[in-house]
């Protein structure tokens, strides 16, 4: 066996997707489309119920009090990521619903949170400003909150994750109190600033992010992937809207995504955060834009497609990886042992680091590493698949991935080399991460309770902004019909 270490890089959730050749179908698992609405509340495992809290647990413990930053991994030394700081925001009313934190101990860290980016620096500087024209840079310092280095970019994915948790405490802390009032005011201001129109270096479409250096990353957010909430916030603003055709030009390129994968007929994205971010805050059931209404389905099914086809994926198995089959599974963006390249027993292994792992028509990036996140964060898609995995991947592999706060990040039971190691550790059963990471334990959070109350969901559509945003993008059906109807 030969082993040859890959220069260490920047692999980015936004840049960089390899396309590899797809494999070949299998036989699909099927099932009925899900209910647009639940009769009455699941029954919810031991499992489920504790992984619920100890997700929620990460983002309480490992916040910043005094700015309200959470770290981008955790434990151990890290900087902030404003994505999970988004999910923290959304996190903490989840923890007020089910009893884990009071109110106000909720009302005391989002009032914290949302002072810090309401007066952050935003200026052009290259090492002075948390942000520019509204939007934040993706990785800011945990105590100062700013840039926390110069390769880290502007990024209007991630500014949106952050305003899904703004807009969530804008509608969820709705009582007439000082303290409650004054979120509002908070989160209502730092949505109006961001200005989505400047964003638009080559318009319709709206950039992937800017740097004071090299300015406007030349990629731009088109369909389909994590990025319709962006679209919808872009849509929705009262200060700053982008036009209509943004959304248009959005689902131009829907159709190159467009087909059957594992038994599935879906618009493909290959690593499944794509298929759970935007729906996380919104509730997608029942709701129509053009292009599902010309296709006859809605989000939701999509992404319940998406859940089954890659279950399938795993059941083929066509990398030959070790523990893969019906409970095991799930590819997404995460940590992973490498990257190093093994060769021997007849097979040449490449082994990456943090990358956007998935199983889609046309990519396939699949090295052996299960993001529990995956599947867990699809629950609300197929909770009849998701739950036995969940039980599965516990009871197989236990506390080596089963810690304080749930499921660690990743785990490879294909990878047994002895060699340093930039994150996680070597066990008999194979490579495990050792930290969390917030945009992962943040859809663990977010899609349990969507999945056991609507929770976030219900709180998400009474915000004007959301409402007005998916009108525009030409969304009608279902709840936003019904809720202009009540009105």
């Amino acid at each position: 066996m030969t082993l040859f270490p890959r220069p260490r890089r920047l692999l980015s959730l936004l840049l960089g997707f390899a396309l590899i050749l797809a494999a070949p179908a299998s036989p699909a698992w099927q099932a009925q489309p899900a209910a647009v609405t639940q009769a009455r509340a699941p029954v919810v495992p031991a499992l489920v119920d504790d992984l619920e809290q100890r997700s929620f647990r990460f983002f309480w413990d490992s916040a910043n009090p005094a700015n309200g930053l959470v770290p981008d991994h955790y434990p151990g030394e890290s900087f902030s990521s404003i994505a999970a700081v988004g999910f923290g925001l959304t996190a903490y009313g989840v923890g007020v619903e089910r009893g884990y934190i009071s109110r106000a101990q909720a009302i005391e860290r989002t009032l914290a949170t949302l002072r810090f980016f309401d007066t952050a620096p935003q200026n052009a500087s290259e090492d002075e400003a948390s942000g520019y024209r509204g939007f934040f840079y993706h990785f800011l310092d945990m105590r100062s909150g700013k840039r926390y280095a110069r390769w880290t970019e502007l990024s209007t994915v991630d500014t949106t994750l952050l305003l899904g948790g703004v807009l969530f405490a804008q509608s969820y802390y709705d009582r007439d109190t000082p303290a409650e009032r004054t979120i509002r005011v908070l989160a209502d201001r730092i949505y109006r600033r961001v200005d989505w129109r400047w964003a638009q270096a080559r318009p319709p479409l709206i950039s992937m992010g800017w740097t004071p250096g090299g300015r406007f990353i030349p990629s731009d957010w088109e369909g389909y992937n994590e990025a319709m909430l962006l679209y919808v916030l872009a849509l929705g603003s009262p200060t700053h809207p982008v036009d209509g055709d943004a959304w248009r030009a959005w689902t131009r390129t829907y159709d190159r995504h467009w087909g059957r994968f594992e038994g599935q007929q879906l618009l493909n994205f290959g690593p499944l955060f794509g298929h759970q971010y935007s729906h996380a805050w919104i509730d997608f059931r029942g709701i129509r834009d053009a292009w599902s209404r010309a296709h006859d389905l809605d989000y939701f099914e999509n992404s319940r497609r998406a859940v089954i086809a890659q279950r399938n994926y795993a059941i083929a198995n066509p990398g030959r990886w070790s523990g893969y089959g019906p409970n095991v599974w799930g590819l997404t963006a995460s940590n992973g042992p490498g990257g190093f390249v093994v060769e021997g027993h007849g097979r040449r292994e490449a082994f990456h680091g943090y990358t956007a792992r998935g199983a889609g028509l046309g990519y396939l990036v699949d090295d052996g590493t299960i993001a529990p996140t995956a599947a867990a964060g699809s629950i609300a898609f197929a909770p009849e698949l998701v739950i036995p995995a969940l039980e599965e991947m516990k009871r197989r592999y236990g506390k080596a991935i089963y810690g304080e706060y749930g499921f660690v990040d990743a785990f490879n039971p294909s990878f047994h080399v002895q060699t340093p190691l930039r994150t996680g550790k070597l066990l008999p059963m194979g490579w495990v991460d050792t930290v969390y990471l917030g945009i992962d334990q943040g859809p663990i959070v977010l899609m349990i309770e969507n999945w056991r109350s609507d929770f976030v969901w219900n709180v998400m559509k009474k915000n004007p902004y959301i409402r007005r945003g998916l009108q525009r993008a030409g969304f009608a059906g279902g709840w936003l019909d019904a809720g202009a109807a009540e009105k």
